[in-house]
């Protein structure tokens, strides 16, 4: 039967940022599925320039209040290949353990407050707060130990202070490091168990969809890929990191303030999901045991389950984070002065995995220490076409379930992406024809 159907949801709600939902279908022929992007630009590649190497990564953190700790590994990376300024192994632990803390935080409060709601058919996370003030109580405890993390280490939980080029300018006492390490063993560990039997009773509530695409992610032989690795694509293996330009491949689109990003196939995937069908290997036991309890499996080809994938990575981040807490303690916390001499200068490149997929930050320095170009890609960004390729599939399995039905669907599809349409509405480039 030839159907039209028309969907226009403006400023989709639970998601950061402004993104409309557009579908238009005559006589049963689909001419738009897509997710438009209606913010403007934001310059902060302009904002970079002439900035000197000790300023960058505390601009970069405010490119968004959900990521910043993301944004300042990327950019610190950057600036220290630019200058080649080599990190201590304390360093590194550090900055590890403010990754994690940062990922299982974010998981946390997407999963449960932006995610759930759909899952129990209510607009938000408020009424949950009366029928699952538990599961409520519990995703605050695990965002509040997150942030004991980014108070403790960073200097605060949010836009980070202590964390700079070669280093860091305090440091935690080991006393309160130890006591974070139990809180994580324990509280951490036991809300994790619990907000992950919560998400296994509802899974029957995530829609049954798939279409493979391409996963890019960061991937690592030793670890879960977060803090460092290669990029790596599920299509055809890893890159160097200077060669991220040859991966993303930005475009514009008329529907979008956002770039696009393109690969091997029309659109990729990054973010949990991504992460989940590139590294699956490297999950702690922990994560693995989480992933099977949830009924996610690899290669995994639905992007709903994206979600699912944000949880094995809250318990697999807890897990590793008490690890590595562990690690600095048996080698003795050290005072250490940050490396801020730099033996070079020109381009430089740092890639980390925040929550919502890779993200690219890229900085060409003088000889005076400014910023001379900039670039930053964000997961967003990346996303976004491929948001709109699983539209243009989702809509004709669904078209007899009603236009109430099918809008929720394709809300419930792009939330389960977790945008960031802020951190993705960068700088486009304009050509004028005269």
């Amino acid at each position: 039967m030839k159907r039209d159907l028309n969907i226009k949801v403006k400023h989709l709600t639970r998601v950061e940022g402004h993104g409309n939902i557009v579908v238009d279908m005559k006589n049963g022929v689909l001419q738009k599925a897509q997710l438009d992007i209606v913010e403007a630009p934001r310059f902060f590649e302009a904002m970079l320039k002439g900035r000197n190497f000790h300023e960058v990564a505390i601009i970069t953190s405010r490119i968004c209040g959900i990521c910043s700790l993301g944004h300042q590994m990327s950019s610190l990376k950057a600036t220290e290949d630019a200058l080649g300024l080599e990190v201590s192994r304390q360093t590194e632990l550090l900055r590890r353990i403010l990754v994690d803390g940062a990922t299982f935080q974010s998981n946390t409060l997407h999963s449960l407050f932006l995610a759930a709601p759909d899952f129990l058919n209510v607009g938000s996370v408020f009424p949950l707060i009366n029928t699952h003030k538990d599961v409520v109580l519990a995703a605050l405890r695990l965002k509040r130990l997150a942030n004991d993390i980014g108070d403790l280490i960073s200097g605060r939980a949010i836009h980070p202070i202590s964390c700079v080029p070669g280093g860091f300018t305090s440091f935690p006492t080991e006393a309160a490091l130890k006591a974070l390490r139990d809180k994580m063993a324990t509280e951490g560990l036991k809300d994790a168990t619990f907000i992950v039997d919560v998400i296994a009773s509802l899974a029957d509530k995530i829609p049954v969809f798939e279409r493979e695409t391409e996963y890019i992610s960061v991937k690592s032989d030793q670890e879960y890929g977060f803090y460092d690795g290669l990029i790596f694509s599920s299509d055809s293996g890893s890159y160097e990191r200077d060669k991220y330009l040859d991966v993303t491949n930005e475009f514009v689109v008329e529907h979008s303030s956002g770039k696009h990003a393109r690969f091997n196939r029309s659109s990729y995937m990054v973010g949990a999901l991504a992460r989940f069908n590139n590294s699956y290997d490297q999950l702690r036991p922990l994560g693995k045991d989480v992933a099977a309890k949830l009924g996610l499996s690899v290669p995994n080809y639905n992007p709903y389950m994206n979600t699912i994938a944000q949880v094995v990575e809250v318990a697999n981040c807890i897990d590793n984070t008490i690890e590595l807490i562990d690690t600095v303690l048996a080698e003795g916390l050290k005072n250490e002065k940050p490396n801020q001499e730099p033996t070079k200068y020109g381009r430089g490149y740092g890639i980390t995995e925040v929550p919502r997929g890779i993200l690219f930050h890229d900085y060409t320095y003088n000889r005076q220490g400014n910023i001379e170009k900039a670039n930053c890609i964000i997961p967003t960004g990346q996303n976004l076409a491929n948001i709109d390729e699983d539209m243009k599939k989702l809509v004709p399995e669904i078209i007899e379930e009603g236009k109430e039905k099918i809008t929720h669907k394709l809300e419930m599809l792009v939330r389960a992406y977790d945008p960031c349409i802020s951190c993705s509405v960068h700088m486009l480039d304009v050509e004028f024809v005269e």
